[in-house]
């Protein structure tokens, strides 16, 4: 067994961290960024969630509202940002049903504003790269650079294109992401 003091610069050039993991935590830095308008859609994700009677208004609503889905939210995991990005996306058809939840359940208070879900239905969009790149990842034993490398390049190029929309809170994001990717 070769000790790190024989292999050239000291073995550093063969550590290489897991992509996956690193595109989480790009993606978690700028989510941390437009956190309340995320969390007011997850609070809301958890209430329609919560028991089968509320479920059932909601299901009533959508009814009501003639929305064509049978798509069923998903959950908010906090330690994997794809979780948030499948719930953004399983949400966002029903984002009219919410404010009439409202005023047929007293209960349900945290309801996501229409900024909420313009921002939502824009980081939705935006972190679409992020999500096919961590399955592209996720499916590959042994990446190699050249498949992974048109892919690292596609996400800087997206995050540098971010950072002249019109949403400053995407401008946030991407500086923030940014940052993140050019430390690893």
């Amino acid at each position: 067994m070769l000790s790190d003091v024989s292999l050239l610069l000291n073995g550093d050039m063969f550590h290489m961290r897991c992509s996956a993991h690193i595109l989480n935590l790009i993606v978690r830095d700028g989510l941390d960024v437009v956190s309340d308008s995320i969390e007011r859609i997850c609070s809301s994700v958890s209430y329609w969630t919560s028991s089968p009677k509320i479920e059932e208004i909601s299901f009533e609503t959508v009814t009501q509202l003639e929305i064509e889905s049978t798509r069923k939210l998903v959950l908010d995991c906090k330690t994997r940002w794809n979780s948030t990005y499948l719930m953004i996306r399983s949400t966002l058809m029903y984002k009219v049903v919410f404010p009439r939840l409202k005023h047929k359940d007293s209960h349900y208070k945290n309801v996501p504003t229409k900024d909420d879900w313009v921002l939502a239905k824009e980081i939705s969009d935006k972190l679409d790269v992020f999500y096919q790149a961590t399955e592209e990842f996720s499916r590959t034993n042994y990446p190699t650079a050249n498949n992974y490398l048109p892919t690292v390049c596609d996400i800087r190029d997206a995050i540098n294109d971010w950072s002249t929309s019109t949403f400053e809170q995407i401008k946030l994001m991407a500086s923030s992401m940014a940052h993140k990717f050019d430390s690893y």
